[in-house]
């Protein structure tokens, strides 16, 4: 074997260094997401919650232009009846900042992180 073939069956490391997982056959980018969903999981079937969403998807327009999407991890309805957007975080990227303060800003959506 010469080392070109030794190089690719090296196992890649993710940008982030998270490790994806897979519960109730829903495949989560990182173990703490992972974690995050079982959580939610117990909570809505103690009813504490309702209408839980994976990856839910917020379009941010200006106008009739389409600025951007946001894809959060998870969205509920708490037990007061308030809309819920989450996002599980370990690096706040540029990215997800702005498209943070958009959501807030156009949609009157906070983000709520999960470090």
């Amino acid at each position: 074997m010469n080392k070109l073939s030794t190089a690719w069956s090296v196992k890649r490391i993710n940008k982030y260094r998270n490790q994806p997982c897979v519960i109730d056959g829903h495949r989560f980018a990182s173990k703490a997401e992972g974690k995050r969903y079982s959580e939610l999981k117990l909570l809505e079937r103690g009813n504490y919650i309702t209408d839980l969403k994976l990856q839910p998807r917020h379009q941010l327009k200006i106008g009739s232009d389409v600025v951007c999407t946001y894809v959060g991890d998870f969205s509920y309805i708490d037990d007061k009846g308030k809309y819920i957007l989450e996002d599980v975080k370990g690096v706040k990227t540029s990215v997800y900042r702005l498209k943070k303060k958009l959501t807030k800003a156009i949609l009157g959506i906070e983000i709520t992180e999960i470090v």
